[in-house]
């Protein structure tokens, strides 16, 4: 028993023993197969189907047609937008990406210091709202900014509107939604650079090739499908954004915000929906785009994990630059939180700048029960998605049966969509009998249930492939069943996968706009939504104070996530390991 668990850890894990065949024997699991396959076909594939279908009726519902995808493709009202988000896709995908791969290339890379810092200070973006970047940018460079007024207008006379300047538009957004996201391209290619054989870099300087000779001809052909990925993340992350175009876009129309304005503005379902399913196109275009382009042009390292610390850049024509991309990001985003917060302080920005508390007890007055909402279906939301994520993974990962490829594949559409189209389908799917869902609170947490799992699911499915399905099997065979071995003996050792799951979905359901903007109602709101509407009435104040009240409440409810796991998981982990002698191994 002792050597099987040491095994878990000693090579490449065993493929399952446990047959499809077996689950007739297996009624629990049985159960649960065909319980998720319900779940996934009703709460991911009949939302969008509903979508699809949408695009070929009429509003009356009566008869099919395809002038709303003529219209898409032959009206330029349509077509603006589609090209619009097009061109801020990809300004946003190039300049993310570069500078996640400079946070990234100087974290591995370079001795450069407070690399810590530097890592610590990503993760503000993507705890907080995204828009609420865009908020900032507003007060410091709208008619009525720090900047814009305040300080250069009332300061030294220079009015850079009348010069034709404008934070409203293309340059904000792509401003604003680099700022957002280019964490998100920093997480992915952090984990590429790490991994690259440092021999192969050091080989290459040994055989006299110039710093930037190794760089272009070693470390950028090893990185080449991290780099695509992160863009083709970031350009879906900007296509689908919706909070940020709805306060900086101005006359820069793009689709997310088309198609919601076409539902909620125009009653039209089909029109939106027509438009919502647009932003699927250049996604997957480009999506093809890549694989066609690397397919030819994949590298990997000799050994296949890397060996020891990389190459430490210290040519100054290097590492100067890397520092001033990196704190320069950091100081961008600093800047723009920290004007959120002096802002919540602010007693009417852009009239009066004295400081009161007014703001957050006005916040907690209005905005109380759009907080409670937010944290009432967050807490319900959160665990679900954490069990149903680690419990797909176990099925996908351990069990072999028909339709484990297709549940895969399903359980990811959801977070793959934009979340435009995933709010429409649930519009549309939950709003009549038998499925009357809209306005009720359970339409929003499985909106937030199968919205966030497949990032439960994937960290639960790495975290299983490092794990030896020997210690399943000797627990079957001393008796337990899949449920008891899965709770006593996998969940404790994939606890910090479930912890990632956790903490994402947590998040997410607190910060989330872009897909339950079509389904909260009068009595179940969110608190992004409460501060959108500050800000489309021009009451940033109010806005800010709510905003930094959200920040606040997310990181302690990720920091009592943490301890919560830590104090359960902990003790069962250690005794687990203790007789297997791997312990101190893996503690070390």
């Amino acid at each position: 028993m002792i050597g099987n668990r040491a095994a878990s850890f000693s090579g490449t894990p065993r493929k399952s023993l446990i047959g499809w065949r077996c689950l007739w024997h297996e009624p629990s699991v049985l159960i649960t197969v065909i319980l998720i396959t319900t779940l996934l076909i009703l709460f991911v594939v009949f939302p969008l189907f509903q979508v699809f279908k949408t695009c070929f009726i009429t509003r009356e519902g009566a008869t099919l047609t395809l002038k709303y995808v003529w219209e898409l493709f032959t009206k330029s009202y349509n077509r603006q937008p589609l090209y619009n988000s097009i061109i801020l896709g990809i300004c946003v995908a190039l300049l993310g990406t570069t500078v996640g791969f400079a946070f990234a290339y100087a974290v591995t890379k370079t001795d450069m210091r407070f690399k810590r810092f530097l890592q610590a200070s990503t993760l503000l973006p993507i705890i907080s709202p995204p828009f609420v970047i865009a908020l900032s940018a507003i007060l410091l460079f709208g008619r009525n900014g720090l900047i814009t007024r305040k300080l250069l207008l009332e300061g030294v006379g220079i009015d850079l509107y009348a010069a034709g300047f404008d934070i409203y538009g293309l340059t904000g957004l792509v401003i604003v939604e680099t700022l957002a996201y280019f964490p998100t391209a920093y997480l992915v290619l952090v984990g590429v650079l790490s991994s690259i054989e440092p021999a192969l870099e050091e080989a290459a300087s040994n055989l006299g090739a110039s710093r930037w000779k190794v760089f272009r001809t070693v470390t950028v052909p090893l990185s080449l499908q991290g780099i695509a990925s992160a863009m083709l993340l970031l350009f879906i992350e900007s296509m689908a954004d919706f909070g940020n175009p709805l306060i900086l876009a101005g006359r820069f129309n793009v689709l997310s915000v088309q198609a919601y304005l076409q539902i909620t503005g125009n009653d039209n379902l089909p029109g939106g929906a027509t438009l919502a399913m647009a932003l699927l196109l250049p996604s997957l275009a480009v999506y093809f785009l890549q694989h066609y382009f690397l397919r030819q042009r994949i590298f990997a390292s000799l050994t296949g994990r890397a060996s020891g610390a990389g190459i430490q850049t210290v040519d100054k024509r290097v590492k100067y630059p890397l520092i001033a991309i990196c704190w320069g990001a950091v100081g961008c985003v600093f800047l723009l939180y920290g004007l959120v917060l002096v802002g919540s302080f602010t007693q009417l920005w852009g009239v009066d700048y004295s400081l009161t508390l007014n703001n957050y007890v006005e916040a907690f007055r209005l905005g109380a029960d759009y907080l409670l909402d937010s944290l009432l279906l967050a807490a319900i939301a959160t665990p679900l998605t954490g069990l149903l994520g680690m419990v797909i993974a176990y099925l996908v990962k351990r069990k072999r049966f028909v339709g484990r490829g297709l549940i895969d594949v399903t359980s990811m559409l959801s977070f793959a969509l934009p979340g435009t189209v995933v709010g429409i389908g649930y519009l549309l799917a939950f709003n009549q009998p038998p499925l009357m869902l809209r306005g009720t609170a359970a339409i929003i947490v499985l909106l937030f249930i199968f919205r966030n799992m497949p990032v439960g699911i994937r960290a639960a499915a790495a975290s299983l492939d490092q794990i030896d399905v020997s210690l399943e099997e000797a627990s079957i065979n001393l008796g337990a069943g899949s449920f008891t071995t899965f709770r006593r003996i996998l969940l404790p050792l994939i606890a910090p996968a479930f912890f990632a799951g956790l903490t994402y979905s947590l998040v997410r359901c607190m910060t989330a706009i872009s897909a339950v903007i079509f389904v909260v109602s009068g009595r179940w709101n969110l608190i992004t939504v409460a501060i959108l509407g500050f800000v489309e009435n021009s009451d940033f104040s109010q806005a800010a104070a709510l905003s930094m009240i959200l920040i606040v409440f997310v990181m302690t409810a990720v920091g009592l996530i943490q301890l919560v796991l830590t104090l359960a998981f902990k003790r069962r982990i250690t005794e687990f390991f203790r007789d297997a002698s791997v312990y101190e191994q893996l503690n070390s």
